[in-house]
């Protein structure tokens, strides 16, 4: 890969020195530049070309979100946002994943070293994920769940379907689960979900497909049942595994060594799914960078479940779908906008 060049923008002098000096340590990025604000990026844009912007959300003059949204419309780049983790941060960050950002980090506890290191570790992984990214301008409709719904506590739920549908995404999943999600109808099988993101995000992010899906979607907790018409997604920092006790399909939520630099991990998710469902799922990987979730898929599709990956054209990062495929993981290829409906095929 020819060297990455990165522009940092944050209004803090502190988090610019130590992302400049923490990242030119890697020989393949180069700090192109830092801006204190919007308007001074602006003109280290035009001036130096980078290919991956970090962003800071909470700026003078202008904040993250307005100059996303105006970078988006006028020059589309990579961008990576970092946040803090406040519940207003989280929600802001979301509508930034929305207006095209690649990915959501939280900015960095500067007092705390291996904290530090955790997280540069992670950003650069996904410094290298948005250079390779082709980011998604275009904003899709989406419909809100119809207030008539009825719901289904789980307490009455004593059986639950034969079939779990397992996702997992990195990278441009957020765009992705955004648009398959809503797709599927309110009765539609139990699924368990996960994305890579940091905690607190998840609660937001999962909030924000409830609104939107005529399935209930909510952060899991543990023992949490898998039903009918009930998205789970695991929650950031945090494993999740599904488990089986008689009919009743139930994560577990918990912590654990990173697998792939994460955690959650899809492939924790994917193994879990192969022991305890075995033929009775469907596993799907997303776009995303890495490996993470491709030997769980083959795991899961050697013990009879049906798995589709994510093709390259529709993908934001074609890393994990492709080591997926590459490895006999995946039965069928497939675009986004195939996904929703081999999933209905797959459950009938």
């Amino acid at each position: 890969m020819a060297m990455i060049k990165v522009l940092i923008v944050d209004d803090s002098a502190v988090v610019r020195e130590i992302l400049s000096t923490e990242l030119a340590r890697h020989t393949d990025i180069e700090v192109v530049g830092t801006a204190p604000d919007p308007y001074i990026a602006r003109d280290k844009i035009l001036k130096s070309e980078p290919d991956v912007i970090t962003l800071d959300i909470e700026m003078p003059r202008m904040d993250g979100i307005t100059f996303l949204e105006k970078l988006m419309k006028a020059k589309p780049m990579p961008v990576i946002i970092l946040s803090t983790l406040t519940p207003k941060g989280c929600a802001t960050a979301i509508r930034a994943l929305d207006l095209g950002a690649i990915e959501v980090l939280h900015k960095p506890e500067l007092d705390v070293s291996y904290k530090l290191n955790e997280m540069m570790t992670i950003l650069v992984d996904k410094i290298k994920a948005a250079a390779l990214a082709k980011p998604k301008i275009e904003q899709r409709s989406v419909r809100l769940k119809p207030a008539s719904r009825s719901y289904v506590k789980d307490a009455a739920m004593i059986k639950t379907t034969d079939k779990v549908v397992a996702i997992g995404a990195s990278t441009g999943g957020t765009e992705a689960i955004r648009h398959i999600l809503p797709l599927l109808p309110a009765n539609f099988p139990g699924i368990v979900l996960t994305q890579h993101m940091p905690a607190n995000f998840t609660k937001t992010f999962s909030d924000s497909l409830d609104k939107i899906c005529a399935m209930d979607v909510k952060e899991a907790e543990d023992n949490d049942t898998v039903r009918p018409g009930l998205v789970l997604i695991a929650p950031g920092n945090y494993h999740m595994l599904l488990h089986r006790s008689g009919a009743r399909y139930y994560v577990k939520v918990k912590d654990g060594p990173v697998v792939h630099h994460q955690r959650p991990a899809v492939d924790i998710l994917f193994e879990s799914v192969a022991k305890y469902a075995g033929a009775n799922a469907v596993g799907v990987i997303l776009t995303g960078m890495g490996k993470d979730g491709a030997a769980g898929l083959l795991k899961m599709r050697e013990k009879g479940a049906y798995t589709l990956g994510q093709d390259e054209e529709s993908c934001v990062v074609y890393g994990m779908p492709k080591t997926a495929y590459d490895i006999g993981a995946v039965k069928t290829e497939t675009s986004l906008d195939n996904i929703p409906d081999e999933l209905m095929q797959a459950v009938a």
